[in-house]
């Protein structure tokens, strides 16, 4: 099953693994079976496959989740049937801040996986101004643009290393950055190399949290099958 699913308030700052174990919570409130991968420690066949940054809303996030479907109390008699029962089911047993937007059976059993993201960051007026027209006029210019980023211990290969700092260029992983009236809307590209993270952004673009109207907001993913 893909269930698209919106983010909202509170539950912005819930982890990616919180949010998993959010929905296999529910799933199993709401009598919703869920399949196991084989073996000696199975483990619930279900994931996000684009994971959300702490403290970033979605209005499209999804979740992949393989279930059976003689889930609920009696086998579904259709597929619609089933994307029904899971999605007034599983909505009344998640917590309010998340809300379900669409249940599908895909046509292929594989993952999606995330192409192209929309961010959204609304700027307080006061700092719409000609300092920030100028550094997105910058950015979209630029065909090299070099970030430092800590690499984290789990992701090296070298011994006795908790972190290594990393010069990246992510100027291949910005596709345009816009000032629409006060919203700055950042497109970015998800390449087998990686993508842009939303504090390297914020970085280039001079912006805090302090000068933001809400909170920055994941507006639209593309998928794409694999």
């Amino acid at each position: 099953m893909l269930i698209k699913f919106r983010v909202r308030g509170a539950l912005r700052f819930v982890s990616h693994a919180e949010m998993l174990k959010v929905f296999q919570r529910a799933c199993v409130r709401a009598g919703i079976k869920i399949q196991h991968s084989q073996g000696f420690n199975p483990r619930p066949r279900l994931s996000l496959p684009l994971p959300r940054p702490v403290g970033i809303e979605s209005d499209d996030d999804l979740l992949c989740l393989r279930v059976y479907k003689s889930t609920g109390a009696q086998e579904q008699k259709s597929t619609s049937d089933l994307c029904t029962f899971i999605k007034t089911k599983l909505s009344e047993q998640l917590p309010e801040g998340v809300e379900l937007l669409s249940v599908e059976v895909p046509e292929a059993k594989s993952t999606p996986q995330p192409r192209c993201v929309t961010y959204v960051l609304a700027v307080r007026p006061e700092y719409v101004d000609n300092r920030l027209k100028a550094t997105i006029k910058y950015l979209s210019e630029r065909k090299h643009i070099i970030v430092e980023r800590t690499i984290y211990a789990e992701k090296l290969k070298i011994e006795n290393r908790k972190s290594q700092i990393k010069e990246v260029d992510v100027r291949p992983f910005l596709k345009s950055v816009e000032l629409d009236d006060r919203s700055i809307m950042v497109e970015c590209k998800f390449t087998s190399a990686g993508s842009i993270r939303t504090e390297e952004i914020m970085k280039l673009l001079e912006i805090d949290v302090e000068k933001l109207t809400a909170p920055i907001k994941r507006a639209n993913v593309q998928w794409q099958k694999v």
